[in-house]
């Protein structure tokens, strides 16, 4: 190699190493790098199981609320016999006539029997009379009258309904009986009309179907009224009918023929009343028959020639599917007052040692054998307490009852009898 190219080598040798060593200790600028985007990789991080923190307390497990098993039920449905909660007219100023006795004591006449209404589901009584001063005195042998006030006698005594199905709620023409059910439903006394229905529910749930009638039975209407008190839902049937023989202990064919149609119908308890006496009780079917429950509170009679009464208590049980039967009827043997031989007006019961408390479990078995009596409404008393100048009674221009009841129409029932298919039951004696 000749001198001259070994120069030109060497140089270039030279200037690349020094270009080298410019670069390394940053002699000259950088130029910016531009590399291609690296892509990045989505983070797939497995989910971290977390934990719950310790705890001291115990955890109670979930329960889920479960409605009750229902049980069966027992409701105590109780009745009574005659209310005649007035007077004669005759009777209205007498000293031991029915006002002049209780006076303004509403309590007075249940005083003693209270406490069988009270603990009851429900109580019924027939309610003979008018209450208030509308009305003309109908002409008619026995007219019985109470002040308005009377309805408190009911309410005070918890009785629950009453039947007005008698021949006594026309004493005082179409505006007494008017009046005495405004004052009723004034005083929320439920009742039941001639051939009419009421459905009453008791405070403890039950509801009872109440269907009257007097004398005269229309059975195509009680079936039609039994259909529609069931819709509604009525539990127990009760027909409430006024029938029989006055003075009677005996209830009569007729009766029995009625009775016996209606629970086949199906009515469930028939409550009878009318005789003034006690007849015997009777089951039949499914269904329980009280032919006639005679007088319980009767300001009618100052002596009645029976002072025998008593209290039925008649049990319902409802099992737990709802079925509704009879069970067990209770008998609480009372005279119609808390004093011998006269009437006070309070009814109470016998003592369970006692002759009369055994004779009234005869009368209502069927099994008594005393002789029918006659009703009279005498009074021993001629002298009022007080004159009419003093206090002026409601019916100053009508004219005393005969003393003597005369001869019964053909037609026991003064009060006009329904037209279709009628099943009688007829009564010697409608006016009293």
């Amino acid at each position: 190699m000749n001198r001259t190219l070994m120069k030109k080598t060497l140089s270039a040798l030279l200037t690349f190493c020094l270009v080298l060593g410019l670069a390394a200790c940053g002699g000259f600028s950088r130029i910016p790098e531009t590399q291609p985007p690296v892509a990045k990789v989505p983070e797939t991080t497995a989910p971290v199981e977390t934990l719950p923190p310790e705890t001291t307390e115990a955890t109670e497990p979930t329960t889920v609320p479960t409605e009750p098993e229902p049980t069966e039920e027992r409701f105590i449905l109780t009745f009574a016999g005659d209310c005649t909660l007035g007077y004669l007219p005759e009777h209205a100023y007498t000293a031991a006539g029915f006002c002049k006795v209780v006076g303004e004591d509403y309590e007075y006449p249940f005083r003693n029997v209270v406490s069988y209404f009270e603990n009851d589901d429900f109580t019924m009584v027939n309610f003979e009379g008018v209450l208030g001063t509308e009305g003309a005195r109908a002409s008619k042998t026995f007219n019985f009258r109470g002040p308005a006030e009377y309805t408190n006698i009911l309410t005070s005594s918890s009785v629950e309904a009453v039947t007005l199905a008698n021949n006594h709620s026309l004493d005082y023409g179409q505006a007494g009986y008017a009046e005495t059910k405004r004052l009723l439903e004034e005083a929320q006394v439920p009742y039941v009309e001639k051939d009419g229905s009421t459905l009453i529910i008791t405070p403890s749930g039950l509801k009872i179907g109440l269907y009257a009638a007097s004398f005269v039975l229309d059975q195509k209407d009680l079936e039609a009224e039994i259909t529609a008190l069931r819709e509604q839902g009525a539990e127990i049937i009760v027909l409430a009918i006024h029938w029989g023989v006055e003075g009677s202990y005996y209830a009569i064919a007729e009766q029995t023929k009625v009775a016996y149609r209606a629970i086949d119908a199906g009515v469930d308890i028939v409550y009878g009343h009318h005789p003034h006496v006690l007849q015997r009780i009777e089951e039949y079917n499914d269904g329980i028959i009280f032919y006639s429950m005679g007088n319980f509170c009767f300001g009618g009679n100052q002596q009645p020639s029976d002072l025998d009464t008593a209290l039925l208590q008649q049990e319902v049980i409802r099992d737990a599917d709802g079925n509704v039967t009879l069970g067990e009827l209770t008998i609480i043997p009372c005279s119609i007052s808390s004093i011998p031989v006269k009437n006070n007006y309070q009814p109470t019961p016998y003592p369970a040692d006692s002759a009369e408390y055994q004779r009234v479990l005869q009368k209502l078995a069927g099994t008594w054998n005393g002789k029918n009596v006659s009703v009279n409404y005498g009074s021993t008393e001629t002298t009022p307490e007080t004159t009419p100048s003093e206090t002026t009674p409601p019916e100053t221009t009508t004219p005393a009852p005969p003393a003597t009841d005369p001869a019964p129409p053909a037609n026991p029932d003064p009060e006009p009898a329904p037209t279709p298919t009628p099943e009688p039951a007829p009564s010697p004696d409608p006016e009293s």
